[in-house]
C-alpha cells in the first residue's frame, strides 16, 4: 500500500481557520494554537449571544410598553392581563412599536382594552 501524505490537507485546514480568525488582535490571528481557542471561543460567544439578543429585545420592548402605558395612567401587567382577556392577538413587539410610532393607535388599542 502506498504512502499518503497528508500536507496539502493540513495547510488547508490551517489556512481555514487563520481565514476564519483574521482580524483579531494579537496572536490569535496568525499562531495557528492561539488562532484555534479563539475560534472556538468565538462560536461559542456567537451561539450564546444568539439567545441573549432575543432576551435583551424583548425586555426592551417590555420596558417601553410599560413607559407607555403609564402615561395613560396603568401599568404594564395590568394591561397585559387586560389584553389577554380581550383576546388581542397583538405581540409585545408590534404593539410596543406602536407606541413608539404610532401613538394614536395605541391609545385607540389602550381605550379598547380598558373599557371591557
Amino acid at each position: 500500500m502506498p504512502r499518503v501524505k497528508r500536507g496539502t490537507t493540513h495547510t488547508k485546514k490551517r489556512k481555514k481557520l487563520l481565514k476564519t480568525t483574521k482580524g483579531y488582535k494579537w496572536g490569535r490571528k496568525s499562531k495557528v494554537r492561539l488562532a484555534k481557542t479563539a475560534a472556538t471561543k468565538a462560536g461559542a460567544y456567537a451561539f450564546r449571544d444568539r439567545r441573549n439578543k432575543k432576551r435583551t429585545t424583548r425586555r426592551l420592548w417590555q420596558v417601553r410598553l410599560n413607559a407607555a402605558v403609564r402615561e395613560r395612567g396603568s401599568t404594564y401587567s395590568k394591561f397585559m392581563g387586560l389584553l389577554k382577556k380581550s383576546n388581542v392577538e397583538l405581540n409585545r413587539k408590534i404593539l410596543s412599536e406602536l407606541a413608539l410610532n404610532e401613538p394614536k393607535i395605541f391609545d385607540k388599542i389602550f381605550e379598547q382594552v380598558i373599557k371591557k
